[in-house]
């Protein structure tokens, strides 16, 4: 089998791989790098939103429990993979 011969039958299947790998694969792999990152730099005090929609502070965090006050002096525990997303705190000088 002659190299022109390899790359007329392969060709197609390396580029169908680059395009999933570069679109798709890439992608996901950095979302996940930085949602490792945000769940590592977790810290109390931090406003945060959990991927049930639940708005709180985090009050305590152990290992992998966070305890959020979400008013009213209700207190919940939730694991770490529980948050969604920390919410950025607005400055006065801002609005």
């Amino acid at each position: 089998m002659n190299t022109a011969t390899f790359f007329n039958q392969f060709g197609p299947l390396i580029i169908i791989f680059a395009i999933f790998y570069f679109m798709i694969i890439r992608p996901q792999q950095k979302r996940e790098k930085e949602r490792r990152d945000m769940l590592a730099n977790l810290k109390e005090g931090d406003d945060v939103v959990t991927v049930g929609g639940i708005f709180g502070k985090i009050l305590n965090l152990k290992d992998d429990v966070v305890t959020l006050d979400v008013g009213d002096k209700i207190k919940i525990k939730v694991t770490r993979a529980a948050i969604g997303n920390v919410l950025k705190k607005v400055e006065k000088n801002e609005k």
